[in-house]
């Protein structure tokens, strides 16, 4: 099975190395790995070129934010299975892509997801979250659960049925997409209870309150759009991240 991996890439020179050699050590055989990057201005290009082996296809140009470039990368996809890894981000084994195939290879399922955690290599203790997803259902979902959208690997033909990322949307339209994704009629998806990546703490959605106001009134946006919920189900959407922080996986988890 062919695997495309997108990573979407600006000025990220601090982690990106991390991040291709994550893709690089991937075991499975099949992988197309495509990089966006968004006409980056430090040495992020040069560190691509210099470490970029399983590279299939680079694209630098300016865009219109990240979802934007990640349409980009959609579009260029020619995987069976299509999923993305963050540039500050890795997987957590060698093994992870391999697992993943094999999962949507039984059953034929639309669409693969796993466990994420976040971590701090600048703490001592660099585990910070554990996000153990569980098993879909659209009841969970009206209740604010969502899968790991970094975890998520989606069959080519079924994107091309839901469509791109909504690029109005410039914090959530990853969850949104899901949600479009997920209250599909039939959909099938399968759960791989395993750590799957390691996120960098961060992100665009946590860097200040007026970013948090913002993404809660995107996703808001997002549920009253595919009715699974309101006010509520944002309530529960933010309440289920508490428990995150003092789970632990089944397994040990390094920051690197």
């Amino acid at each position: 099975m062919k695997v495309t991996i997108i990573t979407v890439a600006y000025n990220s020179a601090a982690t990106i190395v991390e991040a291709l050699a994550s893709v690089a050590q991937q075991t499975h055989p099949d992988i197309e790995h495509i990089v966006v990057d968004g006409g980056s201005t430090d040495d992020s290009l040069a560190l691509i070129a210099a470490h970029g082996q399983r590279i299939a296809r680079l694209v630098s140009e300016p865009d219109d934010g990240i979802y934007d470039a990640m349409n980009k990368g959609l579009r260029l996809a020619t995987g069976e299975l299509i999923g993305f890894l963050n540039s500050d981000d890795t997987f957590a084994s060698d093994d992870t892509i391999a697992q993943v195939a094999r999962a949507a290879s039984v059953g034929q399922p639309d669409a693969v997801f796993g466990d994420l955690v976040y971590v701090d290599p600048a703490r001592s203790r660099p585990l910070v979250r554990y996000w153990r997803a569980g098993n879909f259902s659209l009841a969970k979902l009206r209740l604010g659960w969502m899968p790991p959208h970094p975890t998520l690997y989606t069959r080519r033909d079924v994107i091309e049925r839901v469509g791109c990322f909504d690029a109005t949307l410039k914090i959530a339209a990853d969850y949104e997409f899901m949600l479009r994704l997920l209250v599909r009629p039939g959909l099938k998806v399968t759960y791989i209870p395993k750590v799957l990546v390691k996120m960098r703490l961060g992100g665009a959605s946590n860097q200040s309150i007026k970013a948090m106001l913002r993404k809660s009134s995107e996703d808001l946006r997002a549920m009253r759009k595919h009715r699974v919920g309101g006010v509520v189900a944002l309530l529960f959407k933010n309440l289920r991240k508490l428990p995150q922080f003092w789970a632990q996986p089944h397994h040990e988890i390094t920051a690197r």
